[in-house]
């Protein structure tokens, strides 16, 4: 089945349309730095260097926009040369949030719908994309099959002692308060990924990935199941990120509030929007960006990756300690799969643990599979690209062949 993947990040929108079957992407397109003066698009079809060029995209929306008209030129050239791309049968698309109410994908209808609109408070960067996307895809393709698949789902196995907040109980019987985690189909594909290629057995396994791009989660998994993740109710917790602050203490928003007279609409949009990298070094959020800066002499480039590292570290040891071990730390996402001086940051000092890096294999890892630990190294170090979509992709096939067998459908 050709299922086309639609995945909005926080600062990026990316569009693939996939074989399921095989796992081959036919074509695909993105739009980075969302919001940005200069946005840039990318689309290409298989086997074909990606074109490259400016668009405006302030938003989602835009953004999506500019993908579905390259695809809908590329469908179009296709038929011409005679290798047509193939109809497209179901619309898979990334959610990030789905709260308790999905622990796996979902056949998208009006319900469903209104469950997004409903999180769009615990995931204002992304609910508000995905609904945008979906409606946009639902105009475009009205009788195909649209599937939405959860970031949250793959995190619905969390023991109640991960999830639970320690807060008075009845906060969460009334109104379901608890950690729910995200990037979940990315935490799924690359540890069982980087299980195969470490030849552990996935349902004997312990494994820390580290998904580390604009939006940044830690997850510790057990016998392929999550059983704990850094990522909070809503994407803001955890790890430093591009612009989200991450682990925070609870008193700092009434102290802004109070000492810098900010509404609490304010304070949200600062902790989502304007921390993290980009607050701590009041330059950037892209680690590109930084790790230039921070090359040439910028100290407060330096301080925010180092504060981005040091708070990475400390995820990895309290990981290793809710496993008792670890087989493997798979590393992926934008930062994870291409800076290998965060990478190196990060492992470095954690000999003694049974975790030791090869600095050459990891100066060489970029953009592709590889082992970056050393030979004697007790636990296994990985660099994984992820590929959300093809998770994406395959659930929606599975999902839309049900929904045509369904006498119900």
């Amino acid at each position: 089945m050709i299922v086309l993947v639609v995945n909005a990040g926080s600062s990026s929108l990316k569009m693939d349309v996939i074989d399921a079957e095989t796992g081959a992407t036919l074509a695909g397109g993105m739009v980075e730095r969302i919001g940005a003066v200069s946005a840039i698009g990318r689309f290409a079809v298989a086997g074909e260097k990606p074109r490259k060029k400016a668009v405006q995209a302030t938003d989602h929306g835009q953004a999506l926009d500019v993908l579905l008209a390259a695809l809908k030129d590329a469908q179009a050239a296709s038929e011409e040369a005679g290798q047509p791309l193939g109809p497209i049968e179901a619309v898979g698309h990334r959610v990030v949030h789905g709260g308790e109410s999905f622990s796996e994908a979902a056949l998208i209808d009006d319900e469903v719908k209104d469950a997004i609109r409903d999180a769009f408070d615990l995931a204002p960067l992304h609910n508000p994309a995905n609904l945008r996307g979906i409606e946009a895809a639902e105009a475009l393709f009205p009788d195909l099959p649209q599937i939405a698949v959860f970031d949250t789902a793959f995190h619905q196995t969390l023991p109640p002692e991960a999830y639970l907040y320690a807060l008075p109980n009845r906060l969460y019987r009334r109104h379901k308060v608890r950690r729910y985690g995200f990037h979940g189909p990315s935490h799924r594909y690359v540890s069982r990924r980087a299980a195969e290629l470490a030849g552990v057995p996935y349902t004997d396994s312990r494994i820390i990935t580290l998904h580390l791009g604009n939006g940044c989660s830690a997850c510790a998994i057990r016998n392929g199941e999550s059983v704990d993740t850094s990522m909070g109710a809503t994407p803001l917790e955890g790890l430093v990120m591009g612009t989200r602050c991450g682990d925070l203490d609870p008193s700092i928003v009434f102290e802004l509030v109070e000492l810098e007279e900010m509404t609490l609409t304010e304070v949200h949009a600062m902790l989502n929007r304007y921390s993290g990298l980009l607050g701590l070094s009041g330059y950037a959020s892209d680690m590109r960006d930084l790790l230039a800066e921070a090359a040439a002499g910028d100290r407060r480039c330096q301080q925010a990756i180092d504060v981005f590292c040091h708070r990475a570290k400390s995820y990895v040891g309290r990981y290793l300690a809710v496993l008792g071990g670890c087989d493997v730390i798979a590393f992926t996402a934008g930062i994870g799969t291409f800076a290998a001086p965060v990478r190196e940051r990060i492992v470095s000092g954690l000999e003694d643990l049974g975790i030791s890096l090869d600095l050459s294999a990891n100066a060489a890892a970029s953009g592709k599979e590889a082992r970056i630990s050393t030979d004697d190294s007790r636990t296994q170090v990985w660099v994984v690209p992820t590929n959300e979509e093809l998770v994406i992709a395959q659930d929606a096939s599975r999902l839309a062949t049900a929904a045509q067998q369904s006498p119900y459908a």
